[in-house]
């Protein structure tokens, strides 16, 4: 039931990018196309559950027993960088149209303040290991519910007859303060249930 209420929170009330305002930059950046930006989601999932593990073993195994706890910030940085190298290798191998379409948004995993968010989230709320491999997976499924959910809504204002002044970035921005508080409005609704 644990990992169920987790589920719930991340994903729905606390979405780290709408109600959160974690990971905006690809959000805002890779949500032109909804292939894209599944292919975002992915990368970002696969990053932020093998990070939300490993940067947990650095705080617990290297950190806490030196006693140098205050270096967690670099410390975790570093693993994500790590991992996002790994990432954007096997992308390049796999699937090279995606790498192109990621463009430069795939090396800002590294600096996705959601990514690491997540990291020294489950260290502040104490999360055993299994928990925070949850928590990681669970935030890459709250980035992916808002960046496919968004990129749809963009790909379909392609199409709309949108005042010439609120073309492009101006309406995406409009429509990303609407989805934030539609996602804002979940935290009411599950309260009654759990």
């Amino acid at each position: 039931m644990t990992l169920l209420l987790l589920l719930v929170s991340t994903v729905f009330i606390n979405n780290f990018v709408l109600s959160r305002f974690l990971g905006i930059c690809p959000f805002l950046g890779v949500s032109k196309k909804v292939e894209t930006a599944i292919g975002m989601s992915v990368a970002v999932t696969f990053v932020m559950g093998l990070a939300s593990v490993m940067s947990w073993l650095v705080q617990y195994f290297v950190l806490v027993p030196l006693h140098i706890e205050y270096m967690q910030t670099i410390a975790f940085i570093l693993v994500i960088a790590g991992l996002v190298q790994f990432v954007e290798m096997v992308i390049k191998k796999t699937s090279p149209t995606l790498y192109q379409a990621l463009g430069v948004y795939l090396p800002l995993i590294t600096t996705n303040c959601a990514v690491l968010g997540v990291a020294i989230l489950n260290i502040q709320s104490s999360y055993n290991l299994i928990t925070t491999l949850f928590n990681g997976i669970y935030g890459g499924i709250s980035f992916t519910v808002a960046i496919v959910l968004f990129a749809g809504v963009r790909e379909r204002l392609e199409t709309a007859p949108i005042p010439k002044a609120l073309e492009g970035f101006p309406i995406a921005m409009i429509a990303a303060s609407l989805f934030s508080i539609a996602f804002l409005g979940f935290g009411g609704l599950f309260s009654k249930f759990f």
